[in-house]
């Protein structure tokens, strides 16, 4: 993927954005936390902080453990891949990994809370970074190197270290009505060598509404995730911040909110979605939708729970740049608070080798964080293949929320709500333009990065 324009080391920043479709960083718990709980806590031993990022040997155990502790969420509702693979490394090393399944919504507070006490797991998939617990991180820099994780989805620090490696990725998709395009007499692309602009997009589908009754062109997840994908395929690059902290966006991020504010014209998308929370999912799987712009996540419940037709994964329209937008499915983390960091860090560098990761990514129906792996899936097989494609098709932008997170939560920084979506659906409803709409995101992420 080509370069993002701006610093040469550290990706651009942003505000806080979630990993995958359902999930929100708890930056203000970052700032809280670490300015008042830990500062009484160490105020009242006397402990002083170790230097932040370990670097996996100076402070391990000479002695290699006979257990590591594994912290995650919904390992078994994933397939069971990381149980799986906890069996093969006890087998191989005599090492058992322990895997403790936290609740989500409770994940950060329970690592928070555990740091405080200094009883952090060996080793986490987690959602977010705190700076509470960073300094108890051990620096996976030559294991994302060794194993080739995507550079786009690393965040190093100035001293480039890198402290979490995403676990998978998960990426913005469409998908179509096959079955209506069948009826209507009408192709999509289904190759790399075809592709298809919105206009092109549009003007397909309404040909499919037309032929066959449908109700919509299209819906589209009302969040963020997806409207940022939208944006670089116009050859937006969202909101990026300079140097000396102040937000921009180019010429391109004005035609791509006028575009996706004339396409909710209950015509061509249902204004209920965007307006009114309306579930996309459900209107796409009532089959009277052409296509759904959405993403990987949805793969399995389609298999399973679409019965009445026939769908497909398809390429996203590109106008003119062709891009996604990724997030992770957790981050890989080794701490180093019970002087395990290096096992933890050399499970870690297990796990992410070819075959280990190949088996838990099939199993977890999982899309790599490796550049060029592939991976023969249970099902879906076509629709995991394009978006393997789309991923390596997009600009480095594409991974821009993924290490926009982990940079605002490094440095502390809050910001109420979700500025792109709350604004975008003030210009839909036509509360205020697109110019005042663009200026309230930036202001809104210049006080952020003031007030931090």
């Amino acid at each position: 993927m080509p370069a993002v324009k701006g610093k040469p080391t550290v990706p651009p920043t942003s505000i806080p954005l979630p990993t995958d479709d359902a999930q929100t960083f708890p930056a203000s718990l970052a700032i809280t936390r670490r300015s008042l709980a830990k500062g009484a806590l160490l105020a009242a031993s006397g402990l002083a902080l170790a230097a932040c990022g370990s670097d996996g040997d100076s402070s391990s155990n000479s002695e290699t453990p006979s257990s590591l502790t594994f912290w995650l969420s919904g390992d078994a509702n994933e397939g069971g891949g990381y149980a799986a693979l906890a069996e093969d490394y006890e087998a191989a090393t005599g090492i058992h990994i322990e895997i403790v399944d936290v609740a989500y919504d409770d994940f950060n507070t329970k690592l928070v809370n555990a740091a405080l006490a200094g009883d952090l797991p060996d080793i986490g998939r987690i959602p977010s970074v705190d700076p509470t617990f960073s300094e108890d991180l051990v620096d996976l820099a030559d294991v994302a190197s060794e194993r080739n994780i995507m550079s786009s989805l690393l965040l190093p620090d100035d001293d480039g270290k890198v402290l979490t490696i995403p676990a998978a990725v998960t990426s913005v998709g469409l998908f179509v009505n096959k079955s209506l395009f069948e009826q209507a007499g009408v192709s999509y692309p289904t190759s790399e060598d075809e592709s298809w602009t919105w206009d092109e997009f549009i003007e397909t589908t309404t040909k499919v509404k037309e032929a066959t009754g449908a109700r919509y062109n299209l819906v589209m997840d009302r969040t963020s995730h997806r409207l940022r994908a939208f944006l670089y395929q116009f050859g937006s690059e969202g909101f990026v911040e300079a140097d000396d902290g102040t937000y921009s966006t180019n010429d391109n991020t004005k035609k791509a909110l006028e575009y996706f504010s004339n396409m909710n014209d209950d015509a061509i998308m249902p204004r209920s979605v965007w307006l009114s929370e309306d579930d996309p999912s459900a209107l796409f799987k009532s089959g009277e939708v052409v296509a759904y712009y959405s993403g990987c996540w949805q793969l399995a419940d389609f298999e399973e729970n679409i019965t009445d037709f026939e769908w497909a994964s398809a390429y996203m329209p590109q106008q003119p740049t062709r891009s996604t937008n990724i997030g992770t499915g957790g981050f890989l983390t080794a701490f180093d608070t019970n002087g395990n960091g290096g096992a933890a860090k050399e499970f870690i560098s297990w796990a992410l080798a070819e075959d280990q990761y190949r088996k838990y990514c099939k199993l977890a129906a999982a899309i790599p964080a490796v550049e060029d792996m592939q991976v023969d899936y249970d099902f879906a097989q076509d629709s995991f293949e394009i978006y393997a494609k789309e991923i390596a098709a997009s600009p480095d932008i594409a991974g821009y929320q993924v290490t926009q997170g982990l940079d605002w939560q490094n440095r502390g920084l809050i910001v109420d709500g979700d500025p792109l979506r709350d604004e975008v659906i003030k210009y839909v409803s036509g509360e205020q333009d697109v110019n005042t709409t663009i200026d309230r995101i930036i202001e809104q992420y210049d006080e952020a990065v003031a007030n931090g």
